[in-house]
Parts: C-alpha cells; sequence; structure tokens
C-alpha cells in the first residue's frame, strides 16, 4: 500500500506540469498565443481570469526574434530557480485590469526608473505574461502597481480602471493593490526559496508602506528584501557574472538596499548589515544609460560614508569626536556630488542637504559646535544656512519629479523644519527663523494637500500660537 501510495503522489506531482521543449511540446499558453516558448515548466492550472492580454502578447511577439526574451524569461524570471510557484487559487478581492497593469509599467519605466533601476521591461512583460499561472509573478506585478500609485504619486486615468476602482480615491486604489498583493503571497511559501523578484516584492511593499507612513511595516519589509538578497548573494560580485539579461538592475537593486538600510539606520538608530562589496553600477553593457548610472553612484558614495560608526556617533552610543572629523565627514560629502548635479538634480540635492543635517546633529550631541567657529558646518546656525539654500533653490526642481519622490522628500523637508524648531531656542528673538520655519510647513503643506501625520507632528512641536497658525492655514490653501 505504501509503494502504491508513492506511486500515486509522483503521478500527480507529474501531472501538474507539462515539459515545456520549444518546438516539440510547447506549453498551452505559448501554443495558443503563436510563440515560442518562454518558460519550461509552465502549470497547467487556471489563475484569475483578467481579460484580455492582446498588448502583453503583442509585445512579446515584438520581441521574439532576438531570442534574448525566450532565452532570459526563465533565467531573470528565476534567479536561481522558482519558489514553489504556486497557482492562484484566486476567487475574491480586487482584480488587475490589464489596462491599469500598462499603464502602470509604462508610468514606473518613464518616471521611476529613472532613479530607481531596479526591473528590466522584458521581465516586467513576461512578469504579467504569466501572472495568471504563478502567484509570484501576479503578486510582483499588482505591488508594482501599488507602488507607483502609493509611492510616486501617479493618478491612472479613469478609462483603465474597474467599476469598482472608478469609486475609489487614488489612495485607496493602491493600498487595496498593495493588500492585495501581500494576502496573494501568503498563499504560498517564497521564503523557501526567494528568487530575485522575491527581492523585489518585498522592496515594493516596503516602499508602499513608508508611502503609506507604516513605518515599522516598512522596515520588516525592507529587512525580508535584504535578508533574501544575502540569501542570493546579491552581495557578492561573483553573482553578477553570470551576465544574465537584468543582471544589472539586480546590482542597482542591491545598491538601492544600501541606501534605504542606511537611511533607516540613521533616523531609527538600526544597525547596517549590507556593505560595500560589489562594484558600483556601470554604464558600459547596461540597459539603462549613463546619466541614471552616474546619479545613482552619486546616491552611493553619499552613503558610504555612513558606516556603524557614523550611526553610533549619531545616536550617541560611540565614543565622542573631534571637530576634525566632523569636518572630513562635511569634506567627503560635498566631495561625493559633482558641482554639475548639487543645484539641479532634485533627490541628490535634498539628500545631501539632509545627511548634512544628520552629521550636524551628531556634531550637536556630542558638543563640537561652537557660536565663534568660522567653520560653518560646527556652528550653531548651519541648519538654517541649510534650509535657506533648499528653499532657494526648489523651485528649479520640476513639478513632475517632485510629484514622483514626495514621499522621500517630504521625510527629509520635515527632519529640516523640525530641526529649525532646535534652533529657534537659541535664536528665538530672531523672526528669520520662524519665517523658514513657516515656509516649510508651506512647502509640506501644498506637497502633501495637508494630509500627511508628518505635518501634523510639525505644527505640534512647533507651538505655534492659534492665530499664527490659522495664518499659515489660511495661506497654505491659497494656490
Amino acid at each position: 500500500m505504501a509503494e502504491n501510495h508513492t506511486k500515486a503522489l509522483a503521478k500527480r506531482a507529474c501531472d501538474r506540469k507539462v515539459k515545456c521543449v520549444p518546438g516539440i511540446t510547447d506549453c498551452k499558453n505559448c501554443n495558443s498565443a503563436g510563440l515560442s516558448c518562454t518558460y519550461n515548466t509552465i502549470p497547467q492550472q487556471k489563475g484569475p481570469s483578467k481579460g484580455s492580454r492582446g498588448k502583453v502578447l503583442r509585445e512579446l511577439r515584438k520581441n521574439q526574434p532576438d531570442d534574448q526574451l525566450a532565452a532570459g524569461h526563465s533565467t531573470a524570471l528565476n534567479c536561481g530557480g522558482y519558489s514553489n510557484p504556486a497557482t492562484l487559487d484566486h476567487t475574491q478581492g480586487l482584480l488587475l485590469p490589464l489596462a491599469l497593469i500598462n499603464s502602470c509599467i509604462e508610468y514606473f519605466f518613464s518616471h521611476v526608473y529613472f532613479s530607481e533601476p531596479v526591473l528590466h521591461r522584458e521581465r516586467a512583460l513576461a512578469a504579467v505574461y504569466y501572472m495568471e499561472s504563478f502567484t509570484e509573478s501576479y503578486c510582483i506585478i499588482a505591488a508594482l502597481c501599488a507602488y507607483v500609485i502609493v509611492k510616486a504619486n501617479y493618478n491612472p486615468p479613469t478609462n483603465v480602471l474597474s467599476l469598482e476602482m472608478a469609486h475609489m480615491s487614488n489612495f485607496d486604489i493602491g493600498q487595496r493593490l498593495l493588500e492585495e498583493s501581500v494576502r496573494e503571497r501568503q498563499g504560498y511559501d517564497h521564503q523557501k526559496a526567494p528568487t530575485h523578484m522575491s527581492v523585489l516584492t518585498s522592496w515594493f511593499y516596503s516602499g508602499c508602506y513608508f508611502g503609506l507612513e507604516q513605518e515599522d511595516k516598512a522596515w520588516m519589509y525592507l529587512q525580508e528584501a535584504i535578508r533574501y538578497a544575502q540569501i542570493l548573494g546579491m552581495h557578492n560580485e561573483e553573482t553578477y557574472k553570470h551576465d544574465s539579461l537584468d543582471a544589472p538592475e539586480t546590482r542597482a537593486l542591491y545598491w538601492l538596499l544600501f541606501i534605504a538600510e542606511r537611511t533607516y539606520a540613521l533616523r531609527k538608530h538600526r544597525r547596517v548589515t549590507l556593505h560595500p562589496t560589489i562594484n558600483l553600477p556601470q554604464s558600459a553593457g547596461m540597459t539603462f544609460g549613463p546619466f541614471i548610472s552616474v546619479r545613482l553612484n552619486i546616491m552611493i558614495n553619499m552613503f558610504q560614508i555612513i558606516d556603524n560608526t557614523v550611526i553610533d556617533l549619531r545616536h550617541k552610543t560611540a565614543i565622542s569626536v573631534n571637530d576634525v572629523y566632523i569636518l572630513d565627514l562635511h569634506k567627503c560629502l560635498s566631495e561625493a556630488v559633482p558641482a554639475s548635479f548639487e543645484r539641479y538634480e532634485a533627490q541628490i540635492c535634498i539628500t545631501q542637504q539632509w545627511l548634512r543635517l544628520q552629521i550636524w546633529e551628531l556634531s550637536f550631541r556630542h558638543k563640537v559646535l561652537s557660536s565663534v567657529s568660522k567653520d560653518a558646518p560646527l556652528t550653531f546656525e548651519y541648519p538654517i544656512t541649510i534650509a535657506r539654500d533648499l528653499l532657494a533653490i526648489f523651485n528649479q526642481f520640476s513639478q513632475q519629479f517632485i510629484d514622483v519622490y514626495r514621499v522621500d522628500l517630504i521625510e527629509k523637508l520635515v527632519k529640516i523644519a523640525c530641526c529649525l524648531t532646535d534652533i529657534d531656542k537659541f535664536y528665538s528673538t530672531e523672526p528669520f527663523v520662524r519665517d523658514v520655519q513657516l515656509e516649510f510647513l508651506k512647502l509640506i503643506w501644498k506637497l502633501r494637500g495637508g494630509q500627511s501625520l508628518y505635518h501634523h507632528l510639525l505644527l505640534d512641536e512647533l507651538r505655534i500660537a492659534e492665530s499664527p497658525k490659522s495664518t499659515f492655514y489660511n495661506t497654505a490653501r491659497d494656490p
């Protein structure tokens, strides 16, 4: 009996798959679409129906002659093997219209990819094609859509929305898509054998929860993405020598995890686990242009300055420092950003100013500052200089760029504004300090529509009297 039972199990497991050999036993999906096969183990079970896939299939056919797509899908979608690619049993929840998927993918590659080159376009198309069969593909596409709506502030046109979505706010659509992806992902063991897609899905989750101002969940999923990245050896240069189609995007994803972890470490006193152990992104052989790799390298160079020593000093858990060390940090931070980028690239500019403020707070906590110092970074007034410089150049940034990265911008702007409240204790008689504070409040209100938790926390911290607050609210609402 035991022997018969074993054979029966083996037969059922075998029956679940169709071996896909191009030209001999193509899988049903590829046969019906008139395509050469692009994946070699397609489950027969069907997932949810999400409407016509015509646009995706046309895209696949257009790229089919290259043979690169066929060779690439199983490599990049697997990145070492699919992690139990469970089929979908999706009977409830918010189904993704294909028009919305295409719209979100186009927005990602038109606006977000510029500073987050973490996903190859062909891999995104392949994930869409297989999302009816694989839970992992469905989850990453739903997560990507949620990410561009919640984190990158994308407002999809009404003609790409389902009837259910048409009556929902943009915020609610993004949150529902996120919840949908998280719920479906819990239906299979993605931790058993994580893939590149597992890392990227967790990265999207982290960004979404940060955009929703749920920082504990954002940190949890960032840690999950980092853990998967380490399991896959993304911190090892040898991993990238196989020259897969999206190796550059995988390298960029590692470095963005590196930056995100250090950002949280500064803000929340976390220990860093990722280190600069692989080569920087290079434009040679990459699908993205040299400007994208250059700006990413600048961001990396700035955050390489922030090691565990700086983090411990920032939170006053390490020994005291002297002014020479502080000035050296400021010098390294200045040298990390070429002059041509410093004033004309929003994310780089604001990040540099935010890091300068972090180093200034380190100096403040270790009592290195002086009211008579000849070095501006060692004076109590330095945050005022940072704030004024930032306000002076903020109008140079394009509205499109501000819209895409407003979540990250708001968090850093609030930090600078809160720091000004500490300065106000030393210069409470100087009206220009309060003027700068109010300018930042107006800016944050405008960026977030007055709905941000950060905005209200900042108002509480400022303790603005009722009449000035009323004046601010009236002026902030003016166009």
